[in-house]
């Protein structure tokens, strides 16, 4: 008799991102710039110092402090994690129970939901509005009709670029019993933060990534930031040696770089506007092209020619990112949106 696979994982495919080779690169939200030669070199020292026979520290404490010190928070609050997937689905797994009921948002992320079929947990998914807001108060009543066990969703959101304020995260996790995760992947580039809250409630968890602003994608870095019964029972539950010392020593360099993260992140934030009032130029003359404002490190707009300018800006070696109705745009160097938006352009013209 021969093996077979389940059903839960008998027809997923591997997840395979565009390919080829572009010039510009616009299509999944990495920061634009890499390191300068300066943070290289502090970066190459570091590394010349790893043991690489010795297993990684369990709690990787050097970039913890760095993570802690430029955020302003007690490290003890603070988990690290490969890549702020491994937390998802560290916390999904662990956290939830049979039985249990989780809930997502749409649109978000996919891969909540994704992890949650992996998990075999039973996920919701509350619609948002026709302007892709989230009505708090709707939500609120859903989590607790439902007997809604996690609630999990990024803000600002991925793939919209909105995002709640901070009053209305206050409210929403004050005003439920589930576990409320917000991944706040894209907050470097707002100011409604929680991460200096979490002590304050018993039901919350903040993610942070090293791969947006911070760029440190390569890196695979996230963080999970709790009350202390939190925190202990996620580094319970995690794999000890979860991150590895080569991205542990860079971590902790490139956290310690504060003014260069600073002005990177107003960087971003300053191309992003540009990039918004030009794509917000166009629209005005097309009916078909609605641009949406974002707090995030990309743009979002919906168009029904999306798959065809999707092709286009390819052949004119610009990658941006495809979603049936909708278009992603991540915010590039001031060059980059240039072209970009000269390419857009040249399209519609035809």
């Amino acid at each position: 008799m021969s093996y077979k696979l389940n059903k839960k994982i008998c027809d997923l495919e591997p997840y395979e991102p565009i390919s080829g080779t572009y010039k510009i690169r616009l299509d999944a939200n990495e920061c634009p710039f890499n390191y300068p030669d300066d943070i290289i070199m502090q970066i190459k020292k570091e590394i010349e110092c790893i043991d690489f026979n010795r297993y990684p520290d369990p709690s990787a404490s050097s970039v913890v402090n760095a993570f802690a010190d430029f955020y302003g928070i007690n490290p003890k609050y603070v988990t690290a994690g490969n890549g702020s997937d491994e937390l998802i689905f560290l916390i999904e797994s662990a956290f939830m129970k049979k039985g249990d009921r989780m809930l997502v948002v749409s649109p978000d992320f996919s891969m909540y939901k994704f992890y949650s079929s992996i998990c075999e947990i039973e996920c919701d998914t509350f619609i948002k509005d026709d302007s892709l807001e989230i009505d708090v108060d709707a939500l609120i009543k859903k989590i607790n009709d439902d007997n809604i066990s996690l609630l999990l969703l990024s803000n600002p959101c991925n793939p919209t670029g909105k995002g709640i304020t901070a009053d209305d995260a206050r409210k929403l996790i004050e005003s439920v019993k589930a576990l409320v995760i917000l991944d706040e992947a894209y907050m470097d580039f707002w100011d409604q933060s929680l991460i200096n809250e979490t002590d304050n409630y018993s039901n919350l968890i903040v993610f942070r990534t090293a791969s947006k602003a911070i760029g440190s994608a390569a890196l695979r870095l996230g963080f999970a930031i709790a009350n202390k019964t939190i925190s202990r029972a996620i580094k319970a539950v995690k794999s000890p040696y979860n991150v590895n010392s080569i991205s542990q020593a860079i971590g902790s360099i490139i956290y310690k770089n504060k003014e260069y993260l600073k002005n990177q992140q107003k960087t971003i934030v300053n191309n992003r506007e540009t990039l918004y009032n030009d794509l917000l130029e166009i629209s005005k003359s097309i009916n078909d092209f609605v641009v949406f404002k974002s707090c995030a490190n990309f743009i979002f707009i919906k168009t029904s020619f999306g798959k065809d300018l999707w092709e286009y800006l390819k052949l004119n070696s610009i990658a941006i990112r495809y979603m049936g109705d909708y278009i992603r745009i991540s915010v590039g160097t001031e060059d980059e949106n240039i072209q970009v938006i000269k390419s857009i352009k040249a399209y519609l013209s035809r």
